[in-house]
């Protein structure tokens, strides 16, 4: 990620934040009225209160008095009305600018090539896409439009105090320098430890995120101690992080106080010379009393609202270097055509995930339009890679791949990977129904494809068997299926989609033999008629394949059938002999 600037007031950011109000201008502009408004009728109050002491009260006039009181409970009345739809408002603005904000974000994530997640840790895009959006919502309720409205409060209040009497005004602003002085150290010593907390929060959820989810590994090894003492250190950090911001609340609050009182001791002291000499009325005094309060409160505010903004500005930052992210599958095909034929065809292939770390090499093959090649090698030799490419998950460096003769970058991009089903062996389920997992809540499936095809992997009954049948919640990542079972949801998953190109990575490695045998039947079945690309460690699972290719370190070292490789003596069937002798595969 890159490094965020923390800039209190980015008039780029600003730019692009208020190009996501636009649909909800009129919001905008109403919450603008009533920040306006709310500063105007503030600054009746001392205006009312100056009137009706002189003119009423000193005067023991009780009829006047009776009438100013109910025009200033009409205008507290006026005024909690107007507080109410500008907070209302304004959040209901900040919500609606983050909801359309963090759709795009989703959205742009799911379009980031594989490359990117491989190294950005999940928990930090939860942050990203949660907390920091959080922040940005505040911009809009807390932030910009309440310091619009604080500065104007302060405008009109001290414009007020010098139309009544500049002299006044002018001893009571006396400590105001001191004022400035103070919020400005606050406001950057406060941006400091935000910027430290939401750093910390990101480790937290990243270190959350990773351990729950492998909790399991922590029980097996029982690294519960271990993996608590880094958990302990990372929650201090976190607790450290809010308490040096806490601190410097504690310190800023007194001082303001302290300020505020000698302002207030300025005006008793100046004001009562005045009374004493009839320069300047009692109702004088009471109002530059009241202006005092209502000038140092947002004063004080000011600086927590201006940081408010600020994290808001690095949220708004983080989140736009995730959409400024440049790692998107580029999409220039158009292709659609009604069917593929399925031929594939890898032309001097070169392909590296690290500038020139090759990972496959010069790599050359045709598979014809239903024939299966099954890909065999030792871990790390770019199995995996050559179907990724296929996908087009990851760009080739050099050379060509085709289907039908033609570039798979010529293809719309969604098209081409709805054509390829992937079973992988590394199965992923969604916390969800059964049915949803295996249509992927794709409207154009229909029940009774998806049963049918349950009936043809053999998975029905055992579906059956369960609580809910189809609509059985499975849990997260399917925890409440076994391995077997979870596979067959997959591969039903792939069967479901009638693709022409099929592709099976290790698609049997994680099951009982009873389940592999379920499993294989219908991968005959499902295998006619389709090109197949099968990567196995099971030799026993590819000897019917129309060609194997032997990969050792991104080479392909052999090519041939399951019998003319076992004839030339070679790597295959090294492999071969090696599965012989442990599993007793015969020949």
């Amino acid at each position: 990620m890159a490094k965020v600037s923390g800039k209190a007031v980015d008039i780029n950011l600003l730019r692009r934040l208020l190009h996501y109000v636009k649909p909800y201008r009129g919001i905008f502009i109403w919450s603008l009225l009533l920040t306006i408004a709310l500063a105007v009728l503030a600054l009746l109050r001392p205006f009312l209160i100056e009137y009706t002491l002189d003119k009423f009260i000193l005067n023991n006039n009780s009829t006047g008095l009776i009438r100013m009181t109910l025009l200033m409970i009409g205008l507290l009345l006026l005024q909690t009305v107007v507080q109410y739809f500008h907070t209302f408002l304004t959040n209901v603005l900040g919500q609606s600018v983050i909801k359309d904000l963090r759709v795009n974000v989703f959205n742009h994530i799911s379009s980031l090539r594989l490359k990117y997640f491989d190294r950005t840790p999940i928990g930090q895009l939860i942050t990203r896409t949660v907390s920091d959006l959080e922040t940005i919502a505040d911009i809009f309720s807390e932030g910009l439009i309440v310091i619009i409205g604080d500065i104007l409060l302060v405008t009109f209040i001290i414009a007020f105090m010098l139309y009544t009497n500049w002299e006044l005004t002018l001893i009571v602003l006396i400590p105001m320098p001191f004022l400035v002085a103070a919020s400005y150290i606050f406001k950057e010593a406060i941006k400091s430890a935000f910027q430290a907390v939401r750093t910390e929060v990101s480790h937290l959820n990243t270190f959350l995120q990773e351990h729950i989810s492998g909790m399991s590994i922590i029980h097996y090894f029982g690294r519960e101690k271990q993996e608590m003492d880094k958990f302990k250190i990372i929650n201090a950090r976190h607790r450290d992080a809010h308490i040096r911001s806490n601190w410097y609340y504690s310190i800023f609050f007194p001082v303001v106080e302290i300020i505020s009182a000698a302002s207030l001791g300025l005006l008793v002291w100046y004001g009562s010379r005045s009374i004493l000499e009839n320069e300047i009325t009692p109702g004088v005094i009471v109002s530059f009393i009241m202006c005092i309060n209502m000038l140092f409160r947002p004063i004080r505010e000011l600086a927590d609202k201006f940081n408010t903004l600020q994290m808001g500005m690095v949220g708004a930052e983080r989140i736009f270097n995730v959409l400024d992210t440049n790692e998107v599958t580029e999409n220039p095909g158009t292709l659609k055509p009604e069917a593929l034929q399925g031929k594939i065809e890898f032309s001097h292939v070169w392909f590296a995930y690290n500038e020139e770390d090759w990972v496959l090499k010069d790599i050359s093959f045709t598979v014809m339009p239903g024939e299966t090649l099954a890909l065999v090698g030792a871990t790390g030799a770019g199995k995996s890679s050559t179907i990724n490419i296929l996908n087009r998950f990851y760009e080739i460096s050099r050379g060509s791949v085709k289907i039908d003769d033609v570039d798979i970058r010529d293809y719309d991009l969604t098209y081409l990977r709805s054509r390829i089903a992937t079973v992988l062996q590394d199965v992923f389920l969604f916390s969800d129904t059964i049915a949803n997992n295996i249509n992927l809540n794709n409207a154009d499936i229909t029940r009774e494809r998806l049963v049918q095809a349950a009936r043809d992997v053999g998975a029905h009954d055992f579906i059956e068997r369960l609580p809910e049948g189809y609509d059985y919640n499975v849990m997260e990542r399917g925890a409440t299926l076994s391995a077997g079972q979870s596979q067959l949801i997959s591969f039903i998953r792939a069967l479901v989609y009638n693709p022409r190109i099929l592709v099976l990575d290790e698609a049997t490695s994680s099951v009982d033999t009873e389940t592999e045998e379920l499993i294989q039947k219908a991968i005959n079945q499902l295998m006619k008629g389709r090109t197949s690309i099968v990567i196995a460690h099971r030799l026993s699972t590819i000897q019917n394949a129309d060609k194997i290719i032997v990969l050792d370190h991104g080479e392909i070292k052999e090519i041939g059938s399951h019998q003319e490789l076992l004839k030339l003596d070679g790597y295959y069937r090294r492999l071969y002999d090696l599965q012989f002798n442990s599993e007793g595969i015969g020949r």
